[in-house]
């Protein structure tokens, strides 16, 4: 089992019978090697620090079309069927339009993908409905491929700090430990920082997960300010070298405008450790939630620039359909997807891998 980072508030220095969880072993922040004692392993970091962010990775592609079964099966083998027919006519755009909508892409982003459709067919002269349904494909697969999307959690100065927001029960912790996970198999050096303070058993919740994948958590007590605790594990991060930090946050009320502004202040503490272009804050939102997901998610973009998105337990819904209009209606990239409830269930976003696993015939003999 690996060590947790602790300290109390306001001293560091804060004894082990004094914090609300046990550890093996206690590293207290001031006993952390100072900055250059250890080996790093920065020097293969720079631009390839998040070399596992790659596009068409089979193990991420079958993950990919596992997550979307409920939405290919309820919604979008529907959709492969209005094409089946002799001709495109009026009846089948009424019928795409129907199912688009009804499968939580949205009425904007569904209109939107429809009139490229029919930009697309015009300009090729198509003729044939098979045809039409692969320009389709085409058109969903540019919307969920946001401009710069790809290297939108690149950094070429580590470590890369990754601060994670969302609402309660959206996931995020999962997510956290989903992510801590990816970063360790590629052999990246990870630590946590347990910045939920204000829900009970938080801080125990990410210790857990942290002696589960032998992962450093550093920690304050329940209650302490986040934003003390973002500080530090920036520092103890540099300290040790570290590749990879990632910061939990107690999950705001969208409607709560002091707690926005409170993620608003934790950003600004950790961009002026010297480390603002290798912050990125990602936001967590649950795909069972669909379009009711996207007036949270409007609230958190708007009162913090968001770098992209974690969607989490999109194998538990038919309405993955609302993963089209997040990139459409928030102008964010969807970075990574939860494919189930296990750490390794969690697979790099690609957008061909998600349109060619809403389409995806290798289950139909079972339908």
């Amino acid at each position: 089992m690996r060590a947790t980072l602790s300290s109390g508030v306001p001293s560091r220095n804060v004894l082990a019978t004094q914090l609300p969880f046990r550890s093996p072993r206690l590293l207290f922040l001031n006993e952390v090697r100072p900055f250059g004692d250890a080996p790093s392993n920065h020097s293969m970091a720079g631009s390839t620090l998040l070399r596992f962010f790659r596009r068409g990775d089979r193990e991420d592609k079958n993950k990919t079309e596992q997550a979307v079964e409920r939405t290919r099966r309820t919604w979008f083998r529907r959709v492969t069927r209005v094409f089946q027919r002799s001709q495109i006519d009026d009846e089948m755009w009424d019928e795409l339009e129907e199912l688009l909508i009804s499968a939580d892409v949205g009425v904007t982003t569904s209109m939107k993908l429809l009139d490229g459709l029919r930009d697309r067919i015009r300009s090729q002269a198509i003729s044939r409905p098979d045809e039409a349904l692969q320009e389709l494909k085409a058109e969903m697969a540019d919307l969920l491929s946001p401009k710069d999307g790809a290297r939108a959690m690149e950094t070429d100065e580590p470590p890369l700090v990754l601060l994670m927001a969302g609402v309660n029960g959206a996931g995020k912790t999962t997510s956290i430990a989903k992510l801590a996970n990816l970063y360790k198999n590629e052999g990246k050096s990870v630590l946590l920082g347990a910045g939920d303070t204000f829900r009970a058993a938080a801080v125990e919740q990410l210790q857990t997960w942290g002696e589960r994948l032998e992962i450093d958590v550093v920690a304050h007590r329940q209650g302490a300010d986040p934003g003390a605790v973002a500080f530090d594990s920036v520092q103890a991060a540099v300290s040790r070298n570290a590749d990879v930090v990632i910061i939990d946050t107690a999950g705001r009320l969208h409607t709560r405008s002091n707690l926005m502004d409170e993620l608003k202040k934790i950003r600004n503490v950790i961009a002026r450790q010297g480390v603002a272009r290798s912050l990125k804050v990602v936001l967590t939102m649950d795909a069972t939630t669909g379009q009711n997901g996207l007036i949270q998610a409007r609230a958190f973009t708007e009162a913090i620039d968001c770098d992209g998105v974690f969607l989490s337990k999109l194998d538990g819904t038919a309405k993955g359909g609302v993963v089209l209009a997040i990139a459409d209606d928030l102008d964010l990239p969807v970075l990574f997807i939860g494919t189930g409830e296990q750490p390794e269930d969690i697979a790099v976003f690609d957008a061909e891998n998600f349109v060619d696993g809403l389409f995806s015939t290798a289950d139909a003999a079972n339908d």
